[in-house]
């Protein structure tokens, strides 16, 4: 993966309850308290109560979550050392 970014990377937050992310190139992990998504940018950890995904274009590059939303974190584009830290 390059670190030049493929199309325009946006995130759109809703009252905290519905987020919209484009340029997701890959869903890394996803459970009701933790989504993490590789993106054109970086690593996206989204943390919260009962999140979902509710939509995925992966030709798109777009994703959809629902539930409680309590932060958005970008790690580096090293999906290796995240994945080891949390399946490790």
């Amino acid at each position: 993966m390059t670190n030049e970014p493929h199309q325009t990377h946006e995130l759109q937050l809703k009252n905290r309850e519905k987020l919209t992310v484009s340029d997701v190139q890959e869903v890394g992990s996803f459970d009701e308290n933790t989504i993490a998504l590789v993106t054109g940018h970086g690593l996206l950890i989204i943390r919260g109560e009962n999140l979902q995904l509710k939509s995925l274009s992966i030709d798109g590059g777009q994703v959809c979550v629902s539930g409680l939303v309590h932060s958005l974190d970008y790690e580096e584009n090293k999906k290796s050392g995240f994945f080891k830290r949390l399946f490790g």
